[in-house]
């Protein structure tokens, strides 16, 4: 060990001596500090320590030294009233001296660096292991063992920085001591209580939830105008796809959670509303889906909900919904929460809500099709070229315009002994005339301006041991065509009773009634011999209007 210590006080000398040996020349005109150690740098290759500090207290140098030595620069370039400095290792360290003009030299006090030392506990007198004790503004630290202890160099005017998990951080000051206790005080955060259920979501932390979910807010899925929660939820959650079938109030949409899982079987999800599963009043597969049938009507078993009554969806997407609902809950489930009493210390709040929608009726200026006089242009061509012979169209049942002319043809009467349209070209031109200037507006004959309007009212009030939530609803939608109307009432009462701190009771009532008339609902025909199924209903010009 002595011998290592004297061949690093010999290596320690030497590199001293090598640094006064090295001869620099310096020529500064009104130059900062900084730009004459570069110049020192290029020629010496050493490097300088110094703070902000010494570039702030320096001032403007001139000087001229040839041939002089590192140590003899710096004595010509630094005043010794202000600054000292150190050569070590070719690394020059700078530092700035305080000194006050109005004291004597014996009274001023050089600050530097002392070894404080010290114990970091809690309020209770326990020792904490690994507290973080840094000094403000540097990188400077440590941490304290197993009894709770520390050591730090730091000069008198520092202030430490302890920290420690769970604890409030807290600011010291040295204030020249040499040994200080410090007591940390407990921020109190504390985990949440998780209730881990059946269904593994309700009331679980999402960083702690290994499930496939989605919650979606009412405020952010609710739409105006649109009546139907099972539409709400279109383009709010990630790998659920709802289509609308029909744009009929109360149709059943197809909405998929975990897609297509079986060919034949049903792929709707599950609806679970506070608990309880609402089942189908019909149960609609696949195929009758896009029939056009009207049990497609009743078969959305949330049609009876008042959107205004939601709290939030909670969207299952994986298999361990099963856990709780079994095998129906295969496609996935739509948990649905409804709102619920507060606390409001005996005063009922009242909240209404209303909305008004209006849908225009279209018109031809929407629309890039032929009136009659273009229409019936085209059938004269047809009818010129032979696709309208007369044996053919006056047997079909839908000729059309030219079935009726061919069958007034044969209308006789007896009383004038003619018939009701004669043969003749002036006679049918005349007759088809008549159709080419009709130009009937069928959007105005069919359609409607509709206005859709939507009132609730809700009263929420409780107290500590009791809440009570009752809403009610009106929905009315005379529809845009003349043979739709809809109307649907809605009442919701909700009251939670706290007995005591282990029991609790809840009273649900959900209700809704509903009236409405849907025209065209019209089946679609199979044809088991040729394997096909008619799309009438939807898309033949010839069906009722």
């Amino acid at each position: 060990m002595k011998i290592t210590i004297c061949l690093l006080l010999v290596f320690m000398t030497c590199a001293y001596a090598e640094g006064n040996a090295q001869k620099v020349s310096l020529s500064l005109k009104n130059a900062n500090l900084e730009a004459a150690f570069k110049q020192i740098s290029k020629q010496s290759n050493y490097k300088f320590l110094y703070s902000d500090e010494v570039l702030k207290k320096s001032p403007r140098v001139n000087l001229e030294v040839q041939n002089a030595t590192i140590k003899e620069a710096l004595e010509a370039l630094l005043p010794k009233k202000s600054f000292s400095f150190k050569i070590i290792a070719e690394t020059v360290s700078i530092a700035y001296k305080e000194t006050d003009q109005h004291l004597a030299p014996s009274t001023i006090k050089e600050v530097g660096q002392q070894r404080v030392t010290g114990t970091v506990k809690n309020k209770d007198g326990e020792a904490l292991i690994g507290a973080s004790i840094t000094i403000k503004g540097t990188s400077i630290g440590a941490t304290t063992d197993v009894d709770g202890k520390f050591s730090v160099a730091a000069s008198g005017s520092s202030v430490l920085i302890v920290r420690y998990v769970g604890y409030e951080s807290r600011e010291v000051s040295v204030q020249d001591r040499t040994t200080i206790e410090i007591r940390l005080e407990s921020n109190g955060n504390t985990l949440e209580s998780v209730d881990v259920v059946a269904t593994g979501y309700q009331n679980l932390d999402r960083k702690l939830f290994t499930g496939a979910s989605t919650k979606v807010l009412a405020k952010d899925a609710e739409r105006a105008g649109v009546p139907d929660i099972s539409r709400m939820l279109e383009g709010q959650a990630a790998g659920v796809s709802v289509q609308n079938v029909s744009g009929t109030f109360g149709a059943a949409p197809k909405i998929r959670v975990r897609g297509a899982t079986s060919l034949s079987g049903d792929n709707k999800p599950l609806w679970v509303v506070d608990g309880i599963i609402l089942e189908d009043v019909v149960n609609i597969s696949n195929e009758a889906l896009s029939t056009g049938d009207a049990n497609t009507l009743i078969g959305s078993s949330v049609a009876g909900l008042n959107p205004d009554d939601i709290e939030s969806f909670t969207i299952l997407k994986d298999a361990a919904a099963t856990a709780m609902y079994g095998a129906r809950a295969m496609n996935g489930v739509i948990v649905v929460n409804t709102k619920r009493g507060r606390n409001t210390e005996g005063k009922p709040l009242i909240n209404y809500s209303g909305t008004m929608t209006t849908y225009l009726k279209p018109n031809y200026d929407q629309f890039d099709i032929m009136n009659s006089a273009e229409q019936m242009s085209v059938l004269l061509e047809l009818e010129n070229k032979g696709y309208f012979n007369h044996s053919g169209v006056s047997r079909s049942s839908t000729g059309g315009i030219f079935y009726k002319m061919y069958n007034a043809m044969y209308d006789y009467d007896e009383s004038t002994d003619s018939y009701a349209l004669r043969n003749t070209l002036d006679d049918r031109l005349n007759f088809l005339t008549r159709y080419a200037k009709a130009n009937t507006d069928w959007f105005d004959v069919l359609f409607r301006n509709s206005l859709l309007q939507e009132h609730s009212i809700s009263i929420n009030s409780g107290t500590q041991k009791s809440q009570t939530y009752f809403s009610t609803s009106l929905t009315h939608d005379n529809g845009q065509t003349l043979g739709d109307n809809v109307k649907r009432y809605t009442a919701n009462l909700r009251n939670n009773f706290t007995i005591s701190d282990k029991l609790s009771a809840e009273f649900l009532v959900n209700t809704s009634i509903r009236d409405q008339r849907a025209p065209g609902t019209l089946t679609r025909q199979s044809d088991p011999v040729f394997g096909q199924y008619s799309r009438d209903f939807d898309i033949n010009p010839y069906s009722y209007a």
